[in-house]
């Protein structure tokens, strides 16, 4: 039967080998990885143009949500006509008529509203509010936006529309700003943190290629948000930059005894497990992303999974080959670091470790409660950004001159327009409403309503018909609507909805059976041309929609509450029927709701996620939960400045930030606490955090710097308000997360250790005995007898029968000739050990098996004068 310690070291033995193999096969066999990922960068680079983006955050709203079920039904029940205002400044109110006047003449557009009443001139500047003839999703309507704009290009005017993706492509714009001034910080970075100039085009290649991969495979998602195409590679860049780096100094550390060649494939195959469990915990973070409700979460987390993914492919396979094409530069291009040792770090960690962990608990406490203030808010109207894009300017100056609309889609059953109308002056007479646009209320022409009902003879002498044409007319509507009893009985009495009765005229004028005159044709026409409009926008199949303008901000409790309220009162009218209500302000009452669930969920899978990792890389309960306590606080004091400052935070930065901040700023904190854990065993604990410290500053830096400063750069250069506050906090999170790690977390590592060691669950060696005869060599650390008993650290040549404990070293059986060799060998060794150095004697009692009193000799590293002091006692 073979002895489990055995097969542990040979299990570690394989996987060495295994490793060695696949580093020898990747090094070796360059040129092909360097052909693959050419080919696979090309076709990234022209499927790149293939990736669609999604630039409505409403889309990723839960398909159970009332906002994303009324968007779908509208889309499916209604047409929406493409639609802009335009306001003219520095005009007087005649010359707007004019250009109004002008405007409306044009054949693609459907309709213009101005007037002299406020909303529409005030100050010398006009609102046009123009809606085109074709729906919003037509290009045509976007040309002949530009149409109107060039004939209006010899006025000061502001353009605010919800076509085409203008906003988008200023946000990309920007976003390639940003990825410029980030790769000149990642570039500066590079350099003052390299030991070797020549090592930068090799992480900058790595990087590049993953960045390119990542990019280029995103189509395969079929649709990506507007957030994740535009900030993926930044912060890619920020995640993954350390595993290029991680490898490029394990080779130069293999290097300094190994040739390229060799270096480059030990260190590779040291490299591929280290780097691996290093992403877990990033990756760990990321998973909890895919659990939110709200899809912009799993879209980002899987888009940047998948780069982590690419940038390890690149690292264990591109970048090996780049190093023997760079290796020889590298050599002759060494330089002095430029980073300096922070001993005093060190130093200030062992004295202040009792005095930090009780202030930094307290500090955790109110930067929770803090943080559980924050004033969270779901779409843009509140919030600031540092820079402002065309868009934005227009619609602010808009509002400035003629106030911001806010208003709800009502959508419920169709089919009766007296309900409807009694809904309709329901809301109207509630305080929060302004007015309510719909069919029933829509005023057509001469006084009435469009839904108003008009008999045979109201009908003749809105139009000016004949009273027999008109009969006529409310005969055939009558037989079409299979009403024959009107028939019968008399038209007199029948009244038939206006709006009905118009599109059914206009009907039979097409098809040839009813014949008018060319003034009462073009008067037929337009009304028809107005009314199709309005019933396309208003009803649909089976749902009518009506418009709630109200005099309440977008977002807020009382928006929120009335919001039900409305939802509440046309079930009263419809109490079988389905109600949905939909616009800007219930997306963010869905939002609040989706962030109350998504806000635990995000915390607690991040936590626990990167907690499984941890447990397995510490084999400790109490180091896990400390250094989480330390990455929780630092995303605790993170959203805390928000309440501060008293600034409104976009949610989403909270949910992916958290997830981002505790996968990834935790790798930090994992490179001190391991190196200490090395250590602090092999010296006194003060030298051990100072030379913890040195060792860990170098990646903490670099890492640190890049993803702070990209996170600092995306906030500062970007007007999306998604975008901008997800960089703002990233920023402000890693700047925090170092300050912590570097002068709070070497303290608690010094203050907490006993606990740490309480709380480890690291499995013992299985106890092995050796049981031999005859003549053997033993090398290590022996406890056990040899004709007696031996504790000790034991070189030598043993002849007889063994039974004892060997802890470290091995027991190699040897033959006769070797016996003869050996006991040479140790004679001449004799003969020359004339000054043997003297030793000292340490208890080691609790090592034996009769728990007596013992002394064993240890070397000192002073010279001996003694000659007999060096002998060996068994």
């Amino acid at each position: 039967m073979s002895d489990p310690a055995e097969k542990e070291r040979s299990g570690k033995n394989d996987n060495n080998g295994v490793m060695m193999k696949v580093a020898t096969f990747i090094v070796d066999r360059r040129n092909l990885f360097f052909l693959l990922f050419v080919i696979a960068i090309i076709f990234c680079v022209i499927a790149s143009n293939w990736v669609k983006v999604e630039n409505d955050l409403s889309a990723y709203l839960s398909a159970d949500s009332q906002t994303r079920q009324g968007i779908d039904l509208m889309n499916e029940q209604f047409v929406t006509y493409g639609s802009a205002k335009i306001m003219v400044t520095n005009i007087t109110y005649d010359e707007a008529e004019d250009l109004a006047e002008k405007i409306e003449k044009r054949d693609d557009v459907a309709m213009l509203v101005f007037d002299s009443s406020k909303e529409h001139f005030n100050n010398f500047s006009a609102l046009f509010d123009i809606t085109f003839s074709y729906p919003e999703n037509d290009d045509r309507a976007l040309r002949s936006l530009e149409d109107v704009k060039e004939f209006l290009s010899g006025y000061d005017i502001y353009v605010s529309t919800s076509m085409g993706d203008s906003a988008a492509e200023i946000i990309n714009k920007e976003m390639n700003t940003v990825s410029v001034l980030v790769a000149v910080v990642v570039l500066s970075v590079l350099i003052f943190t390299s030991q070797t100039y020549a090592e930068v085009p090799v992480l900058l290649l790595t990087f590049g290629a993953s960045a390119l991969l990542a990019s280029g495979t995103n189509f395969l998602l079929g649709k990506i948000s507007f957030v994740s195409d535009s900030v993926t590679i930044v912060l890619q860049l920020a995640l993954s930059i350390d595993y290029a780096v991680i490898f490029c100094n394990r080779y130069k550390e293999e290097h300094q005894t190994l040739p390229t060649r060799e270096a480059d494939i030990v260190a590779l195959s040291k490299a591929i497990p280290e780097i691996s469990s290093s992403s877990l915990t990033t990756v760990g973070g990321l998973i909890a992303m895919m659990f939110m409700q709200y899809g912009i979460g799993p879209d980002m987390a899987i888009c940047l999974i998948k780069a982590i993914f690419f940038s390890l492919l690149s690292v264990f396979t591109l970048m090996p080959g780049l190093i023997m094409v760079f290796g020889r530069l590298m050599d002759r291009t060494k330089h002095k670091s430029f980073i300096p040792q922070i001993p005093f770090v060190g130093k200030f960690a062992y004295l202040t470790r009792f005095i930090v962990p009780p202030v930094f608990v307290a500090l955790v406490v109110v930067a929770c409660i803090f943080a559980n203030k924050c004033p969270y808010v779901y779409g843009y109207s509140t919030i600031e950004t540092p820079i402002k894009n065309d868009v934005q300017i227009a619609d602010e100056m808009i509002e400035e001159s003629f106030g911001k609309e806010n208003f709800a889609a009502l959508v419920i059953p169709a089919g009766d327009y007296a309900t409807e109308r009694r809904l309709a002056l329901e809301l109207e007479s509630m305080k929060e409403v302004d007015h309510v646009q719909g069919l029933s209320n829509t005023e057509a022409i001469g006084g009435y309503m469009l839904t108003d009902k008009l008999t045979a003879r109201q009908f003749s002498e809105l139009l000016g018909l004949d009273y027999e044409v008109a009969e006529l007319a409310y005969m055939a509507y009558a037989v079409n609507d299979e009403n024959y009893a009107k028939v019968i009985n008399g038209l007199s009495a029948y009244s038939v909805p206006l709006i009905d009765m118009l599109m059914f005229v206009y009907d039979e004028v097409e098809e040839g059976y009813v014949t008018l005159e060319p003034d009462l044709y073009d008067t037929l026409k337009t009304a028809h041309d107005q009314m199709k409009l309005a019933l396309d926008q208003l009803q649909g199949e089976d749902y009518s929609r009506m418009l709630v303008y109200m005099k309440l901000p977008q977002e807020g409790e009382e928006t929120f509450a009335f919001l039900d309220t409305m939802k509440d009162t046309a079930k009263k009218y419809y109490p079988e029927g389905r109600v949905l209500v939909a616009g800007e302000s219930t997306s963010q009452y869905d939002l609040k709701k989706t962030f109350d669930t998504d806000n635990i969920v995000v915390s607690v899978v991040s936590i626990l996620a990167v907690l499984a990792v941890l447990l397995f890389t510490f084999l400790s309960a109490g180091m896990p939960v400390l250094l989480i306590i330390v990455i929780q606080g630092a995303i605790w004091m993170n959203f805390s400045f928000p309440y501060l400052e008293g600034n409104n935070l976009f949610f989403m930065s909270y949910l992916i930030v958290s997830s981002i901040q505790m996968g990834a700023n935790i790798d930090y904190a994992i490179v001190i606490s391991g190196r200490y854990l090395e250590l602090k065993d092999k010296m006194s604990k003060k030298q051990a955090i100072i030379d913890t410290m040195n060792f860990a500053f170098p990646t903490i830096i670099t890492s640190g710097t890049m993803m702070a400063l990209a996170g600092i750069a995306i906030g500062m250069m970007t007007s999306d308000a998604a975008i901008c506050s997800i960089g703002q906090c990233l920023g402000r999170g890693t700047i925090i997360s170092i300050f912590l790690v570097m002068f709070v977390l070497p303290q608690l590592l010094l203050f907490g250790e006993k606990v740490i060691d309480m709380t480890s669950f690291k499995v013992s060696v299985p106890i092995k005995l050796n049981r031999n005869f005859g003549v053997m060599r033993v090398d290590g650390f022996v406890q056990g007898q040899f004709n007696g008993t031996i504790v000790g650290e034991l070189h030598a040549v043993v002849t007889g029968e063994m039974s004892a404990l060997v802890r470290s070293g091995n027991v190699i059986k040897l033959d006769e000739k070797e016996e003869t060799q050996s006991a040479g060998e140790t004679e001449e060794d004799e003969k020359k050990d004339v000054e043997p150095e003297p030793v000292e004697m340490t208890d080691v009692s609790d090592m034996l098996p009769d728990k007596k009193s013992t002394k064993i000799p240890l070397p000192d590293k002073k010279p001996a004068k003694d000659p007999a002091a060096g002998k060996e006692e068994g």
